[in-house]
């Protein structure tokens, strides 16, 4: 037997490979087939299921071209009704692998067709569940993506104390426990840097599962501090649910190379320019107006969470050799409609004569010292739990997720200095605001990291 997790940072998203006696199955696949088919044509086995936990909100799964490229059928659990052929298990149901059994534990509460699956070893023990975004390390899944006008989020939040304390807790606590996700992903609130634990240790230190925890205790600690997800989550769930482009078209069309003078007559207030470059790059020059979300951080969750509509035609800069790559990354939150990349990068750009735009930075040593001045402009887009944790006293809390629900924050005619942990989102930030009309900023080079030990006035909590 084995059990090979296949972990995506960009995402925080853990797929699972399980192959007994030349049989195969895949949960919860991300969108691209090749690594899949890949592994199974060198591992010599069939894919005989292709399970999914629920309809994931934040990507898209590969369940549909997998199954099409392999006959695998799909199988979700209870309550399940996509517009698509599957099989949709019944609560208890069991499927054959080789000399194992993987069982089906309805577990609603993220959302109602929330299933876990229980590995049962050739002896029939209890080896492993995949819990999806029912049981995280650390944390719970959030209980407030699938309302209805008959179903709140406490009315979710009550049936997953249930699922957890009627389906998963009276497991042997040797039980392997593989998520859906880890730390980074938005399906959670704390959810832990590891990515695998045993049931036991989760009883231990998870809060969702703490011993005489009573549901209405539950609930109000689930709900407590849940932020609103990202807009690109209920747009998700309806692919996954309804069905999406083939992903070797999108990726085709994604990564068409374009001339400088194809590039700019495509061009328009409709279209969305890109740069996916290194943050040192983009702010030594990129092409005015253009976005920055940098291909080497959390690129898919950012580019959901930034860009609010995944129909939204979009022209790239990537450094040469990565176009496909960033293609595929966009498409893994079904951003499918890129129009293509600039050929030649921006140094094609500068030598058509084009205009470029820079983006001042300040060193945290300089900024240290000239603190006092400006300690009334600055400009913290770290998460509220990073911002909660410890910021600068006088720092003005502007996160990066819900920026562009108001953009009336700053002041136009005024001077900024933005930061997050380590630079990375604050030049997105900078993008986003500088698109916006607001342009005079200047990024804290490695933010709050770089300069949190400088003996600078900190505080805690949210204002």
């Amino acid at each position: 037997m084995l059990v090979e997790q296949l972990y995506t940072k960009c995402l925080a998203e853990a797929a699972y490979y399980i192959e007994s006696n030349g049989e195969a199955a895949i949960i919860d696949p991300l969108r691209e087939t090749e690594p899949y088919l890949n592994m199974l044509n060198s591992r010599g086995a069939k894919l005989k299921y292709i399970f999914e936990t629920h309809f994931h909100a934040d990507f898209v799964s590969g369940h549909l071209d997998l199954s099409k490229q392999t006959g695998a059928p799909i199988v979700y659990g209870p309550e399940a009704q996509p517009e698509f052929e599957t099989i949709t298990a019944v609560d208890g149901q069991e499927f054959k692998l080789g000399d194992i059994t993987i069982k089906v534990l309805h577990t609603p509460g993220h959302t109602l067709e929330s299933s876990t699956f229980l590995l049962l070893n050739k002896d029939g023990k209890e080896e492993a569940i995949f819990t999806g975004d029912t049981l995280f390390l650390g944390d719970v899944g959030r209980p407030d993506l699938a309302i209805k006008s008959d179903l709140t989020e406490r009315d979710l939040a009550g049936m997953l104390y249930d699922s957890l304390r009627n389906k998963i807790m009276p497991l042997p606590d040797s039980v392997v426990v593989y998520p859906a996700h880890g730390a980074g992903s938005s399906c959670g609130k704390k959810l832990s840097d590891d990515t695998m634990d045993n049931l036991g240790n989760q009883k231990k230190t998870n809060y969702a599962l703490r011993e005489n925890m009573t549901k209405e205790e539950f609930i109000e600690e689930v709900l407590d501090g849940i932020l609103p997800p990202p807009a690109y989550f209920p747009l998700n769930a309806m692919l996954n649910k309804q069905g999406y482009a083939n992903i070797d078209e999108v990726i085709e069309k994604g990564q068409t190379a374009l001339s400088v003078s194809e590039f700019e007559s495509q061009i328009n207030d409709d279209v969305l320019i890109l740069d996916t470059r290194s943050p040192k790059e983009f702010a030594e020059s990129h092409i005015p107006n253009s976005i920055f979300i940098g291909i080497d951080g959390s690129f898919a969750m950012w580019v959901g969470a930034v860009i609010k509509n995944v129909n939204q035609k979009i022209l790239f800069i990537a450094d040469e050799g990565r176009e496909k790559e960033v293609v595929t990354r966009l498409s893994r939150v079904g951003f499918d409609q890129s129009l293509g990349y600039l050929k030649g990068g921006l140094e094609a750009w500068k030598k058509a004569g084009n205009q470029t735009d820079s983006i001042e930075s300040i060193d945290p040593e300089l900024f240290t010292k000239n603190y006092s001045e400006i300690a009334q402009s600055v400009v913290d887009v770290r998460k509220n739990s990073e911002y909660a944790s410890s910021h600068l006293k006088d720092a003005i809390f502007y996160p990066l997720d819900y920026l562009q629900e108001d953009l009336s924050v700053l002041n136009k005619d005024q001077k900024y200095y933005v930061h997050c942990a380590g630079g990375y989102r604050s030049l997105i930030a900078i993008s986003i605001l500088k698109k916006n009309g607001i342009i005079n900023l200047v990024n804290i080079n490695n933010g709050f990291n770089g300069f949190v030990s400088n003996g600078l006035p900190m505080e805690s909590g949210l204002n």
